[in-house]
């Protein structure tokens, strides 16, 4: 089975690299290979559909149907060399394109998982939860001397807004949550936690599929 990790390229903040969820989702896909057989790590796509970004320096993204497109002709071209393909997916806009992505290959006869490297309970974006995920992954690329705040009213409330408007329009920082006091411990014990949660995800799909 093909692992891919699904990134993207997109502000985080004023103290983040733009290659935030793209770390994350690789780190997270790289631990998965490790930990179960059956699984090979293949290259990771760093772009992905980020339109609700759209007005900070440096975010680019192929949108939803772009994304979706490609993710069925990756599935397609890997038929030769793979079993099947399991998506880590590492920015939340990447889901309807990933969805409908499964859909159209699962109907094609191809075998296709994800997992998702969210956690429940954090922070929406580049707030405690990614900065201290970071701190742990590649703390050399945060600078925390510029972290600040960003609006702290919880996503659902925050969505409709957002999804009509993009993130700027919410958060003119571009900060969902509060990364002032975030860790590199905190970043450990987290990513200890998403990478279980993905490994359960990835063999429970696995075991399914014999």
């Amino acid at each position: 089975m093909l692992v891919l990790a699904l990134g993207s390229t997109e502000q985080h903040g004023p103290h983040l690299p733009l290659s935030t969820d793209t770390i994350v989702a690789e780190a997270l896909a790289t631990h998965l290979v490790g930990a179960v057989s059956g699984f090979t790590l293949g290259p990771t796509m760093p772009i992905g559909a980020s339109g609700e970004h759209a007005g900070f320096k440096g975010t680019l993204s192929l949108g939803t149907l772009v994304l979706t497109h490609a993710l069925v002709e990756i599935v397609r071209s890997s038929r030769g060399s793979a079993a099947g393909v399991f998506f880590v997916v590492g920015h939340g806009g990447n889901e309807p394109a990933v969805s409908a992505a499964i859909a159209q290959s699962t109907s094609e006869g191809d075998l296709v998982g994800v997992g998702y490297c969210g956690l429940p309970g954090g922070d929406s974006h580049a707030g405690r939860t990614e900065t201290s995920l970071m701190l742990h992954l590649a703390p050399q690329l945060v600078a925390m001397e510029r972290a600040q705040q960003g609006n702290t009213t919880p996503l659902v409330e925050l969505l409709p807004q957002l999804q009509a408007s993009g993130v700027k329009h919410v958060s003119p920082n571009g900060v969902l949550g509060d990364p002032t006091d975030a860790s590199a411990s905190e970043g450990r014990s987290l990513f200890e936690k998403m990478g279980a949660r993905l490994v359960e995800t990835a063999t429970i799909w696995l075991e399914g599929q014999t």
